[in-house]
């Protein structure tokens, strides 16, 4: 029986993407990385994080660093950040729902608290985080042991191929986000259990898990 939700947080929950491309923008005049456009941006959707990587002339060994730049740039763009819409709705459905909420992310826990401090969301029983970009499934472990939930209890919403991947390593059910961060063509081999359009569509979902 499903008892837990949990929820990645950009391109999931926080529609940050102008955020994301601007801290992008100013770190790459730091280093010589090329600028990000949106049309750039929408062909990096299609990638995996290594050919995006490639794309831009970016190492991979470079990536935990920049991330750490990337999360400061990103502080300051906070208060402009907006939900995704139909995020707020969902998460309240849920919660009357009786569903434990929490969030696993790669963003800094600092930023998301501020963030939903500034929305007056207090749904979220537990934040994770980890700075490393694949290490989602660590975390993810953690949050069943030490809630003493089974895997066949929880559900992870995400918006990117590592997400689900994660998800899979864990044995835990994930919904594909579709109007987040990746496109179809990066997760379709990834081969998420469920694909949510739309954030109620999320809500449906939990429901047919339900029964």
């Amino acid at each position: 029986m499903l008892k837990t939700i949990v929820f990645d947080f950009d391109g999931t929950l926080a529609d940050s993407k102008e955020a994301f491309l601007s801290a992008y923008n100013q770190i790459a005049e730091r280093h010589g990385y090329p600028a990000m456009t949106w049309a750039l941006f929408d062909e990096l959707k299609k990638l995996s994080i290594k050919e995006r990587c490639s794309m831009l002339g970016i190492p991979l060994h470079k990536i935990p660093f920049l991330i750490g730049e990337l999360s400061k740039q990103y502080k300051q763009s906070l208060k402009y950040i907006q939900m995704m819409e139909g995020a707020v709705d969902m998460l309240r459905e849920l919660s009357e729902l009786g569903y434990a909420l929490a969030i696993i992310s790669s963003n800094e826990e600092k930023n998301i608290r501020t963030f939903l401090q500034i929305h007056e969301l207090n749904y979220f029983s537990t934040i994770l985080c980890s700075k490393k970009l694949f290490a989602k499934d660590r975390l993810m472990r953690k949050y069943v042991k030490h809630n003493n939930f089974d895997v066949s209890e929880v559900l992870y919403v995400g918006d990117e191929e590592r997400d689900i991947v994660a998800s899979k390593k864990c044995g835990i059910k994930v919904i594909w986000a579709k109007w987040g961060f990746d496109s179809i063509e990066n997760v379709r081999n990834a081969k998420p259990d469920y694909i949510a359009e739309r954030p109620e569509d999320v809500v449906h979902i939990a429901q047919a898990l339900a029964h």
